[in-house]
C-alpha cells in the first residue's frame, strides 16, 4: 500500500498573510508576539491544508527563509550578531535584512542594523536563501528550539500518528555546499564539526517520538567533485547510529551518476524527482533495497500544470505491485515554489483555469494517484475522467498555437542577433549623443511603489477609477520622480515605473499566449512575493506596451530617460512556463515580442533602453555539463531582442542576486554596451571575475543594497567603487543602486541617492586630480 506525504508547503499564506504580519512588525506597527501568534494560525492553516496524507511537514515553515533558520539550529551564526540580548528571531532578521525592527520615534543611537548577509538563488528556482558564513574557526552547537516547539504545534493540531510529523532538515552536505567561507577556508574542513551536532539533533527528535526526519540534499542532483562524494560517504555513516529513520530527499533534477553514490548510503528511504528526473526511477526500482523506502516524486511541485493521472498511473502500477508499502508518493519538490489555492482563482481565464493545478489542487492529485493504486482506478473512476479531458482539451486547444508566431520563428536568422558595429565603435557614437560625465550615475528602473500609487491601482482595477484618472495618477507620479532625479544630479533618469505592478506581470498583461492569477502569490524572499503568470500559449505582441509612458516622461527633462523592458529570458524564467514545448521555443517567442518594443521605444526618440535579464542564471541546468546549451539560447535570445536599434542607441541590461562569476563570458557575449549587477551585499566579491576576465563592455558594480533598509553611506560607496576601478578602468563604469527601488520607501532612497551622486563627484575629482598631475 503506497503511502503519501509532502516535503513543504507554501508558508506566505492563500493571500500573503505572512507578508503583512511581517512587514507591520517591521514598521513597528505590531509586537513580535503578534507575529509569532501570525505564525501560529498559518501554521495550523497549512498543516489543515495537507490532511489526508500519512506524513506531514514540519519546520518547512519560515519566517525568513529556511536555510537561514537552519544556520541559527546549528547555531551558526555570524560574528557581527553573536552575543545580542534580544529574541532570537529579532536576531535572524538581523542577518536576513540588517536590522529587526525600528518602530516610528526609536532613538538611532539603538538602532541594532549590521550588515545583512549575502543573499543568492536557491538552485535554479526564484526563491532567494541567505548564505551560511563560515571561516576556520566557526563552530556548531545546536539549537533545536524552533524546530521542537513546531512539533509540539503540530501534535496539538492533531498531527500524532496519522497523519504522523515528519520533520525537514537541510542535510549537512548541501548545507556546508551552499555557504561561503570569507576566509578561505576549505568548507569540508567543517564537516567533522558540524556532524555531532547533526546526530545531536537527530536525537532529540527521537526523544520527542519522531520516527522519520526529512534530510534534504539537492545538491545530489548536481555533478559533484570526489571530495564532495566522500562527504556523503562521510556524514551519514556517521549519521546511522541515530534513532530516527532518515528519509534523503533530492530534487530538482536527477541523480544521474550519483545514482551509485547514494544506494551505497546507509538510510532508511530516498525520495527522487520522478519529474526532473524521471530517468533514474527504473534503475533505483532495480537496485534500491526492498527493506528501504523509495519514494517518488510525481507530481510537479515546479509548475501549475495538471498532471496527467493517467499517464502516471501507466508507469506507477507496475512500481506499486512490486514495492508495496516501502513505496511513497509526493510531489516532487516542496510546493513553497507554486501558489497556494487553485480555488481562490474566480476571475482566471476560464479556458486555462482548468488546466491548472495550485499547492492544494497538487495534494488532491496525489491523493487521487494514492487511491487509484491502493484501491483500484475504479474507486475515483469519475475524478480520472475529469483529470483526462482537462488535459486533452488543452492540448488540442486553438488558443495554444498561433500560426503568425510560428511563421515569425521560421523567419529568425542569426542577424537578427547582431548590432551593426563592436562595443568600441558604438560608445564613440554614444557618448557623442549622451554627453555623459566620468562615472555616470542612474538607476535600475522602479522608485517607491508608494500607498497613493498603490491605492490608484486598486482603484483603476475595481472600475472606481477611469482610464483618464488612472493615467493622469500615474503621470503624476512620473513627473514626481523625474522631478526627484533631477534635484538629486541623476544623469540618466528612469520614469519610476509607477504605472508596473510587476516587472514580469506588467508585460505579460499585454502580451498574447499569457494568463494571470489574482491571488498566485509565491515566496521570492523573505516578505517579498511575486505572482508569476503563466505562459499557455504562443507568445506575440499585440501593441506597444511603454512607449507612450516613456515618451511622457522624456518629455518633462532634457535629461535622458532609460526605456525600461524585461528581457526574454527573465519573462520565461519568472514565469509558470508551458510544458509542451522546448524552453528554447518560447524564449525565442518572446524575444521577438520584445524586439518590437525595443524598435518602437527607438523610433519614439529613446536613446537608452535597458533590458533587464535578472533571471538569466537561475535557468541554468543543475550540471554544468548543460549549461553551454541553456546559454547559447539564452544569449541568442537576449541578442534578438536587443540588437535591432542603430549603434547609437546604447542597450542596458540588469543582474542581480546570483553568481555569476563562472558565467561572465557568456555575459560578455549578450554585448549589452553596459550591465548593471548586485556587488553591494557581497562586499564587490562579484568583481573577482574580473581578475581573470577582461569584461570588454561599460559596467555598473551595484553600490547601494536596496534588501536592506539600512542607508549606505557615502564613503561606503566610494570604497566600493574604488575596488570595482581597480579591476574596470573608469571610462566604462557606472555608479547605481543593485536593484530597482520599488521595495523602499522615498525616506530612504532620497538620502541614499543623494549619498551616491555625492560618491560619484568624489569619483570624479579623484580622477581629476590625478590627470592633472
Amino acid at each position: 500500500m503506497a503511502l503519501l506525504h509532502n516535503l513543504g508547503f507554501p508558508r506566505m499564506g492563500a493571500h500573503r498573510e505572512l507578508k503583512f504580519a511581517l512587514e507591520a512588525y517591521w514598521k513597528g506597527a505590531s509586537s513580535l508576539a503578534e507575529l509569532k501568534a501570525a505564525g501560529v494560525r498559518l501554521r495550523a492553516a497549512r498543516w489543515a491544508q495537507q490532511a489526508g496524507l500519512d506524513y506531514l511537514p514540519v519546520g518547512d515553515f519560515s519566517f525568513y527563509d529556511h536555510l537561514l533558520d537552519m544556520s541559527f539550529t546549528l547555531g551558526n551564526l555570524p560574528e557581527r550578531v553573536q552575543g545580542y540580548r534580544g529574541d532570537a528571531l529579532d536576531n535572524l532578521f538581523r542577518v536576513a535584512r540588517g536590522r529587526s525592527v525600528r518602530p516610528a520615534g526609536v532613538n538611532p543611537a539603538n538602532d541594532d542594523s549590521v550588515a545583512a548577509g549575502e543573499m543568492t538563488k536557491w538552485f535554479d528556482t526564484n526563491y532567494h536563501y541567505i548564505v551560511p558564513e563560515f571561516t576556520r574557526d566557526t563552530t556548531f552547537h545546536l539549537d533545536a528550539s524552533r524546530l521542537l516547539a513546531e512539533l509540539a504545534e503540530a501534535r496539538a493540531q492533531g498531527v500524532a500518528t496519522k497523519p504522523a510529523p515528519k520533520p525537514v532538515i537541510v542535510g549537512p552536505v548541501t548545507y556546508l555546499a551552499l555557504g561561503k567561507a570569507r576566509d578561505g577556508t576549505d568548507r569540508l574542513a567543517l564537516l567533522p564539526r558540524l556532524l555531532p551536532v547533526y546526530a545531536e539533533l537527530l536525537d532529540a527528535l527521537a526523544a520527542h517520538g519522531v520516527s522519520w526526519v526529512q534530510v534534504d540534499e539537492p545538491i545530489l542532483v548536481t555533478e559533484l567533485a570526489a571530495p564532495w562524494q566522500q562527504a556523503f560517504a562521510d556524514a551519514y555513516a556517521a549519521l546511522i547510529s541515530t534513532r530516527v529513520k532518515i528519509l534523503l530527499t533530492t530534487y530538482f533534477g536527477g541523480l544521474g551518476e550519483n545514482r551509485a553514490l547514494v544506494s551505497r548510503l546507509p538510510v532508511a528511504g530516498l525520495h527522487v524527482d520522478a519529474v526532473r528526473g524521471r530517468a533514474d526511477v527504473q534503475p533505483l526500482i532495480d537496485t534500491w533495497s526492498q527493506d528501504k523506502v523509495l519514494s517518488l516524486g510525481v507530481i510537479d511541485g515546479r509548475n501549475v500544470w495538471k498532471t496527467d493521472l493517467a499517464a502516471a498511473l501507466g508507469w506507477l502500477e507496475p512500481v506499486a505491485r512490486q514495492r508495496g508499502a516501502q513505496l511513497w508518493l509526493a510531489p516532487s519538490c516542496s510546493l513553497l515554489h507554486v501558489p497556494v489555492d487553485l480555488d481562490s482563482e474566480t476571475t482566471l481565464d476560464s479556458t486555462v483555469r482548468p488546466w491548472l493545478a495550485f499547492a492544494v489542487q497538487k495534494l488532491n492529485e496525489l491523493k487521487l494517484l494514492g487511491a487509484a493504486l491502493n484501491a483500484g482506478r475504479a474507486s475515483v473512476a469519475d475524478a480520472l475522467q475529469d483529470n483526462a479531458e482537462q488535459v486533452a482539451a488543452r492540448h488540442t486547444s486553438p488558443r495554444v498555437h498561433d500560426p503568425a508566431v510560428q511563421a515569425a520563428l521560421a523567419a529568425v536568422t542569426p542577424a537578427l542577433g547582431q548590432r551593426h558595429a563592436g562595443y568600441a565603435d558604438r560608445a564613440r557614437a554614444q557618448a557623442t549623443w549622451l554627453k555623459l560625465p566620468l562615472f555616470p550615475t542612474t538607476t535600475i528602473g522602479s522608485f517607491p511603489q508608494t500607498p497613493e500609487i498603490r491605492h490608484a491601482r486598486r482603484e483603476f482595477k475595481a472600475g472606481r477609477l477611469d482610464a483618464a484618472g488612472y493615467e493622469a495618477a500615474m503621470k503624476a507620479e512620473i513627473a514626481h520622480c523625474i522631478h526627484a532625479q533631477e534635484q538629486l544630479g541623476l544623469d540618466v533618469l528612469v520614469h519610476g515605473e509607477a504605472e508596473r505592478n510587476d516587472m514580469v506581470e506588467y508585460f505579460g498583461e499585454q502580451l498574447a499566449g499569457y494568463a494571470f492569477s489574482r491571488f498566485g502569490w509565491v515566496q521570492s524572499y523573505g516578505s517579498r512575493c511575486v505572482k508569476p503568470p503563466i505562459i499557455y500559449g504562443d507568445i506575440s505582441r499585440p501593441h506597444a506596451m511603454t512607449v507612450e509612458w516613456i515618451r511622457y516622461a522624456q518629455s518633462l527633462t532634457d535629461k535622458p530617460v532609460k526605456g525600461m523592458l524585461t528581457g526574454p529570458v527573465t519573462m520565461l524564467n519568472w514565469s509558470f512556463v508551458r510544458d509542451d514545448q522546448p524552453r528554447s521555443v518560447t524564449c525565442r517567442q518572446l524575444a521577438l515580442a520584445i524586439r518590437e518594443e525595443v524598435q518602437d521605444l527607438e523610433q519614439a526618440g529613446t536613446h537608452v533602453i535597458q533590458i533587464d535579464e535578472p533571471a538569466l542564471r537561475e535557468g541554468l541546468p543543475l550540471r554544468k555539463s548543460k549549461w553551454q546549451e541553456y546559454l547559447d539560447w539564452a544569449v541568442e535570445g537576449f541578442r534578438i531582442s536587443a540588437n535591432g536599434v542603430k549603434d547609437e542607441t546604447q542597450i542596458h541590461t540588469h543582474m542581480c542576486y546570483s553568481e555569476f562569476n563562472d558565467i561572465i563570458p557568456a555575459v560578455a557575449t549578450m554585448d549589452a554596451d553596459v550591465i548593471t549587477m548586485e556587488t553591494s551585499r557581497s562586499d564587490m566579491e562579484l568583481l573577482d571575475a574580473f581578475d581573470d576576465f577582461k569584461y570588454p563592455n561599460g559596467i555598473g558594480p551595484g553600490v547601494y543594497d536596496i534588501h536592506s533598509p539600512n542607508l549606505p553611506t557615502q564613503a561606503h560607496m566610494v570604497h566600493l567603487m574604488q575596488a570595482a576601478a581597480r579591476r574596470i578602468p573608469a571610462a566604462r563604469l557606472w555608479v547605481n543602486p543593485d536593484c530597482g527601488l520599488k521595495t523602499r520607501q522615498w525616506r530612504e532612497v532620497t538620502p541614499a541617492l543623494k549619498s551616491m551622486v555625492a560618491a560619484a563627484d568624489t569619483l570624479r575629482a579623484a580622477a581629476a586630480t590625478k590627470r592633472s598631475v
